[in-house]
């Protein structure tokens, strides 16, 4: 599509152009009228071919994230088209990079990767408008806030392992099955009237690149608060490594090949926020609802009253998404600023302790492996994964 056609006419929600053409340029800007009124076409073919062919189309795709596109026998051209595309992105990929996993991300303390990803990626995910309405209106988020989150979670846990997205691994099975449930529910919205002028298409590749982000820039920009930082050969590991998550999870290239640490990231970000305003009330009832389901869990493993835990988790929220942001979503107002010294300067010294020997490291890294997996081990069926079974 070219810049003058692409933008010609784009949803009503990308509020703030003249700002983006300014900071970013026009072609950046054209990329971003372009992808809100894109989804997926090879995982919306898929959504297609399953209720055509219904079972058949289910398990050749079952069968073939498991055991290869080899392994299916005469498959849907569509089901093809997807398990083709997603063992591609892993065929050129730098194997020792996959196999050792997206080590920035498991050598983070296990309670601050908590923290960093509710607080930071979720939040940020939620406070989208146009994410939040999708999400709202599968009816999914409020009132199952907490196993939502730990599907999330599972998937990301699998995701970041050594060998996760290998092909027929758990993190790349996790990552196509994610793709398809946005397909899906995009689907689903579509058919009951979505409005795309205002909005673009439902989970369009803005907001999928948009979530992209919200596991690699948002949480670890946060985390530097605490003092958690990467040093700039482990910020650029995180970068190649998501760039097979992206592929996998159907981002459109174009958002992301240029995009090899957080400077660049960030760039991506400001733009990409551009599309939405403010959040509203959608987005506050999703955030109400996730720190909800974090808080019963925090109250029975930290022992505290529940008023003591929805105040620390409002403090966190804080510096996660910072003061603006976080008045935004009508978080409590706590004033955590003068700890944050004190926490930076602990999780600064693991780090240096981390990287002290080469002993260290190893000992660091086999200890968070463990923790991560078995983190989700006793996570029941998710959607992402029963939607293909078809029990979902």
């Amino acid at each position: 599509m070219s810049i003058d056609s692409a933008l010609s006419a784009p949803p009503r929600r990308l509020i703030n152009a003249a700002d983006v053409r300014e900071r970013h340029g026009r072609e950046r800007l054209a990329l971003l009228a372009d992808g809100l009124r894109r989804g997926d076409p090879v995982a919306d073919a898929v959504i297609a071919e399953f209720a055509e062919h219904g079972a058949a189309a289910r398990t050749a795709l079952s069968t073939g994230l498991a055991d290869g596109l080899g392994a299916v026998t005469d498959p849907p051209p569509a089901v093809a088209a997807l398990l083709g595309e997603a063992e591609r992105s892993i065929a050129d990929a730098d194997t020792g990079l996959l196999e050792r996993g997206d080590v920035p991300s498991i050598t983070v303390d296990p309670f601050w990767s908590r923290i960093g990803f509710a607080l930071a990626s979720l939040v940020h995910t939620y406070s989208a408008p146009g994410i939040a309405r999708v999400l709202i209106g599968t009816g999914r988020l409020t009132d199952g806030a907490a196993r939502r989150l730990g599907e999330t979670g599972l998937w990301r846990a699998n995701a970041v392992a050594p060998g996760g997205l290998l092909c027929g691994a758990p993190g790349y099975r996790d990552s196509v099955q994610v793709r398809l449930l946005h397909a899906r529910v995009r689907a689903r919205a579509l058919s009951r009237g979505w409005d795309t002028g205002t909005w673009g298409v439902p989970i369009n590749q803005v907001d999928t690149a948009r979530t992209w982000l919200d596991f690699t820039v948002v949480p670890f920009r946060a985390l530097e608060r605490v003092g958690i930082r990467l040093s700039g050969d482990d910020e650029r590991d995180l970068y190649r490594y998501w760039h097979h998550v992206a592929a996998l999870i159907g981002v459109d290239p174009r958002f992301y090949r240029d995009v090899h640490d957080h400077a660049s990231a960030a760039a991506l970000l400001e733009a990409v926020d551009a599309t939405n305003a403010g959040p509203d009330d959608a987005a506050r009832s999703l955030v109400r609802a996730l720190l909800d389901a974090l808080a019963g869990p925090m109250e029975e493993s930290l022992s505290l009253p529940r008023a003591t835990v929805d105040t620390l988790l409002a403090a966190l929220t804080r510096v996660m998404q910072g003061e603006s942001a976080a008045d935004a979503l009508g978080i409590e107002r706590v004033d955590i600023a003068p700890f944050l010294p004190l926490l930076a300067m602990g999780n600064a010294g693991v780090r240096r302790w981390q990287r002290a020997t080469p002993e260290s490291w190893r000992m660091a890294l086999a200890e968070q492996i463990e923790y991560r997996r078995t983190e989700f081990a006793a996570l029941p069926g998710t959607e992402y994964r029963d939607h293909v079974a078809g029990t979902g």
